[in-house]
C-alpha cells in the first residue's frame, strides 16, 4: 500500500483539555495541500553515531554539521559540509592523561553527544568522553583546543554557554558520579562541585535577563543540573562561580529537558515520564505551572516565540511558557513517537516553523497555527534525533537535516 494511503486509514482524532485548539495533520493522497519536500543530498554513514550527539557548528557564516564516528577503529569527530562531503575528521583520546595517544582500535571509547558554541569569538565543539575527560575541538578544523581530566566518569553531553551575558563564555561538564565542572575559554577551571545525586542529563546553560517584565530586580543567569537516583531528583542553580542560586525539586521526573527566555525571566521546561511539561522559575525554581499532554514520555524541544515545543506519540505540541496553555496540537504518523521538534524558517517566508520528526523518518514543518506547511520522509530511515538545520543550498533558507541510526546525514528541502 502506497505510505500516503496507509497513513489516510489512520484514524487521528483530537484530544488533550477542552479548548484546546487541535491541527489534524495526516500523510494523505494527492489532494493533500500540504507542500512535498525532497532529501537533496545525503552523506555516507558514520560508525558509532546513532544520530542523537550530532549538532550543528557555524564556522565563518557557514554551517558544519558534527557527529561522532569510528575512523580506524578510534572514536572521532567528523565535520560534514553541505554537499554531503566530509570537511575534517578528529580523533578524540580517551584522557587526558595519555598525552595525545590514541585507545587500542579494539576498545574505542565512548563519547558523548556534542555541544557547538564560541569560545572567545572563535567556534568550538565540546564532547565528554566515558573514561573521564572533557574534550573542546576547534570547530574550524577539528584541531584540539583543550582537554581537561574529569573527576569521574564522562559521556553525558557539556554545554557551552554565557550565563553572565557579558560576553564570558563558558563550558560547563557533569560526571555521572554528580561532579559538576565549569572552565573558561582557555580551559581553565572556574568552579568545581559535587552534586547530591547522580547525573544523567546534560546540563544547561541560563540565559541572563536584565530586564524582565513582572519583576522588580534583573534575574541572573547561570547553569543549571538535575541529579537523578531519586524520584523525581533535584533541580539545581549555580551561578558562574559555582555558588547555589538554588535547589528545587520538580513535580516531574524528566526525560529531556531545556532553558527559554520569557518575558518575565528565563524558565526550565522539563518533560516528564508521566507525559506532563513543568516549568521552573529561573529566579527562584518556584514552580510556574504543569499540564498535561499524554499519558506517555514526552521531549521537550525548542522553543520560539514564547512557546515551548514537545514531541509524543503520533503527536506534537506548541505550549505557552508563561501560563501552559496549550496554543495548538498537531497528531501525523499514527503511533509513532515523535522526536523533541525544532524550530527554524524552513519556508523562507521569514517566518519560524516548528519541525518534527518522527522515529519512522516522517517529517512534517507547521506554521505558528500548527497547520501543515512542508512534509517529507527519509525512506526506510529509523530517526531518534530531532531536526538539525542549515542553508545548505546557498539561498538564504534553512533545509531540515535529519541524521539516521546509522550516522547517515540528509538534507531535505522544502
Amino acid at each position: 500500500m502506497d505510505r500516503r494511503v496507509l497513513f489516510a486509514t489512520l484514524i487521528l482524532f483530537a484530544g488533550g483539555a477542552t479548548g484546546v485548539g487541535v491541527a489534524a495533520f495526516a500523510f494523505v493522497g494527492l489532494d493533500d495541500p500540504t507542500p512535498d519536500a525532497t532529501v537533496i543530498w545525503e552523506s555516507d554513514p558514520a560508525d558509532g553515531d546513532d544520530g542523537t550527539g550530532a549538532t550543528v557548528a557555524t564556522v565563518d557564516g557557514d554551517a558544519l554539521l558534527v557527529q561522532a564516528t569510528l575512523e580506524g577503529g578510534e572514536m572521532a569527530v567528523r565535520a560534514v559540509e553541505p554537499g554531503g562531503e566530509v570537511a575534517w575528521t578528529a580523533s578524540v583520546a580517551g584522557d587526558p592523561a595519555n598525552d595525545g595517544e590514541s585507545v587500542a582500535e579494539s576498545d574505542p571509547i565512548d563519547i558523548s553527544g556534542l555541544a557547538a558554541g564560541s569560545l572567545a569569538g572563535d567556534p568550538v565543539v565540546a564532547l565528554t568522553t566515558e573514561p573521564g575527560s572533557l574534550v573542546v575541538l576547534d570547530a574550524r578544523d577539528g584541531s584540539e583546543r583543550f582537554a581537561v581530566e574529569l573527576d569521574g566518569s564522562g559521556g553525558i553531553a557539556p554545554a557551552v554557554g554565557d550565563p553572565t551575558g557579558h560576553g564570558e563564555s563558558v563550558v560547563v561538564a557533569v560526571t555521572e558520579e554528580g561532579t559538576l565542572l565549569a572552565v573558561d575559554a582557555d580551559g581553565e577551571e572556574r568552579f568545581e562541585t559535587t552534586l547530591d545525586g547522580t547525573v544523567e542529563r546534560q546540563p544547561l546553560v541560563v540565559d541572563a535577563d536584565p530586564d524582565p517584565d513582572g519583576r522588580d530586580e534583573p534575574v541572573a543567569g547561570g547553569i543549571a543540573v538535575t541529579t537523578a537516583g531519586t524520584d523525581p531528583g533535584t533541580v539545581s542553580l549555580f551561578d558562574v562561580d559555582g555558588e547555589v542560586e538554588w535547589n528545587a525539586t520538580p513535580s516531574v521526573t524528566a526525560t529531556s529537558w531545556t532553558a527559554a527566555s520569557t518575558r518575565r525571566g528565563p524558565v526550565l521546561a522539563l518533560g516528564g515520564t508521566n507525559g506532563n511539561v513543568e516549568t521552573l522559575e529561573g529566579a527562584d525554581g518556584s514552580a510556574r505551572y504543569e499540564v498535561g499532554l499524554q499519558d506517555l514520555p514526552i521531549e521537550v524541544g525548542e522553543t520560539d516565540a514564547g512557546r515551548v515545543h514537545v514531541g509524543g506519540v503520533g503527536d506534537v505540541w506548541s505550549v505557552d511558557l508563561l501560563d501552559g496553555e496549550v496554543v495548538w496540537k498537531q497528531q501525523y504518523g499514527g503511533e509513532t513517537r515523535v522526536n523533541a521538534p525544532g524550530v527554524a524558517d524552513v519556508t523562507g517566508d521569514g517566518t519560524p516553523n516548528t519541525v518534527a520528526v518522527n522515529r519512522g523518518g516522517d517529517v512534517l514543518a507547521m506554521n505558528r497555527n500548527g497547520d501543515g506547511a512542508v512534509r517529507g520522509s527519509v525512506p526506510n530511515a529509523v530517526v531518534y534525533a530531532g531536526p538539525l538545520f542549515a542553508d545548505v543550498t546557498g539561498d538564504g533558507v534553512d533545509e531540515t537535516l535529519v541524521v539516521g541510526e546509522d550516522g547517515v546525514v540528509r538534507a531535505i528541502d522544502a
